[in-house]
């Protein structure tokens, strides 16, 4: 449909008079999805017993401020004094199922005040929402990656140390070990660390608690395990072979030269395709007393070219190999083997993301269990916004070779400007709870669609509301 230029711009030069009146005027209108969710999920009977042996305010329930830290993750607010900015917004207040919010040093206080046992029910309780939705799937294969990551801050919060920071260096911070689930895209759960440790400093602890219960969820699923070189030893390859899971971990040339001399006298490579190639033996480093797969690959790159640019349309280039050696009890073929090690850089985006929109780089408090509260709620944010969709669509793959996740995940900063962050007017005419948006056909399409996909019907039957 075209339209005259008349009808199309508008000359605007004044700026209108501002007013300030309580209008009941919500900017987060899209939060009205996560009403049925969270009842489905029955979050906050959940929360409040996380914390029902504490004793804290009288008026805000430490559940409460932990739903709340939630929803301020979700609606894309970082820090805490930024609660000032919506303190008055219906659809956030209705959400907490409170008339008036807490202010930013309430928050504060309270996450001073959690306990570590506090901290260890929150992470259980998001470890159980995780394991609801295994049992949901009943994959056939159920697939943990683990791996750290670095939490900066230019304070000095508890339990924070200098140690290896590629990006900040000689900057305090936490390095904590996360376990993901590549099936969903979820965060499984993650093991709380000072800076200054090594990426195996307590992991076969961690991933046994992982595995174990990874496999309660999902008795009859075959679980896998895919590592870097920071977690190879023999300890760690022999315990998740008796465990009876598939693994496959990278093997470090730095420590083991007998690596880079097998490379360099091998003559003969397999081809995989038309970068890849391989070979493989049955060895052990010499301080090892059991044998076990080792799939040699090298990748045919190409090199620097490190001349001045030239525009020439044929130019030749030179091809030399980056190597890469993996350790496995797998029985498949190497080049399965080696698109599912290669699978877990999705990782690596899970974690860019849940930086970037979950708030995990930001420290709010002096106190390690107010720190680790508020990433667990980063990591229930992350978590519920997977729920949401997962809850609403069916799965778009099964298995694949690199455990692709089984939907098509949008992340969380794109569902938070396209459908939190819509206004809105909560009114009762004739007592009835109406909530009004401005009409937007894409915007009511999913709106309704989610609504319904939660069993919540349409904002115009009695049932949503």
């Amino acid at each position: 449909m075209k339209f005259s230029k008349s009808q199309t711009c508008s000359r605007v030069y004044k700026v209108p008079e501002i007013k300030f009146a309580d209008q009941a005027l919500t900017s987060f209108a899209g939060l009205v999805v996560m009403i049925p969710l969270l009842k489905r999920l029955r979050l906050k009977q959940r929360l409040r017993k996380c914390f029902a042996s504490r004793n804290g305010s009288p008026i805000y329930a430490a559940s409460r401020i932990a739903l709340g830290l939630v929803i301020h993750i979700l609606i894309g607010y970082r820090r805490l004094r930024d609660v000032e900015y919506y303190r008055d917004d219906p659809m956030v207040k209705r959400l907490l199922g409170l008339n008036r919010l807490p202010s930013a040093p309430t928050i504060s206080r309270s996450l001073r005040q959690m306990s570590a046992e506090d901290c260890e029910r929150l992470r259980e309780l998001s470890r159980e929402l995780v394991s609801d939705r295994i049992r949901l799937i009943s994959p056939a294969r159920l697939t943990l990656d683990f791996d750290g990551s670095v939490f900066s801050t230019s304070g000095r919060a508890e339990g924070t140390a200098v140690g290896m920071n590629k990006k900040k260096k000689g900057a305090r911070s936490y390095y904590p070990l996360f376990c993901t689930v590549a099936q969903t895209s979820q965060i499984f759960d993650a093991l709380h660390r000072p800076g200054n440790v090594h990426d195996s400093n307590g992991a076969l602890e961690f991933m046994a608690e992982c595995i174990a219960a990874a496999r309660a969820a999902a008795p009859s699923a075959v679980i896998e395990s895919r590592d870097d070189g920071a977690f190879f030893s023999e300890k760690t390859v022999v315990t998740l072979d008796a465990a009876g899971v598939e693994f496959t971990i990278s093997a470090p040339f730095a420590r083991f030269a007998e690596l880079k001399q097998m490379i360099e006298e091998r003559r003969r490579w397999r081809r995989l395709d038309a970068e890849w190639s391989y070979f493989e033996s049955e060895w052990k480093p010499k301080s090892w007393d059991a044998r076990f797969r080792f799939l040699f690959v090298r990748k045919k790159v190409k090199l620097q070219d490190k001349k001045p640019v030239q525009l020439d349309l044929f130019e030749p280039r030179e091809y030399g190999y980056e190597y890469k050696v993996i350790v496995t009890n797998k029985a498949a073929c190497a080049r399965k083997v080696l698109r599912f090690h290669n699978g877990r850089g999705s990782q690596e985006a899970l974690f860019g993301e849940a930086k970037s929109h979950a708030r995990f780089d930001y420290i709010p408090s002096r106190r390690r269990a107010g720190n680790r509260v508020w990433m667990t709620c980063g990591i229930m944010a992350h978590n519920l916004v997977r729920e949401l969709q997962m809850q609403a669509k069916a799965p778009v793959r099964g298995t694949t070779e690199k455990r692709s996740a089984l939907w098509a995940f949008e992340h969380l900063g794109r569902i938070r400007h396209r459908l939190f962050q819509r206004a809105g007017r909560v009114t009762l005419p004739g007592g009835k709870l109406t909530l009004t948006l401005s009409e937007n056909s894409a915007v009511r399409r999913e709106m309704l669609w989610l609504l319904d996909a939660l069993g919540a019907g349409s904002p115009g039957n009695p049932k949503a509301a």
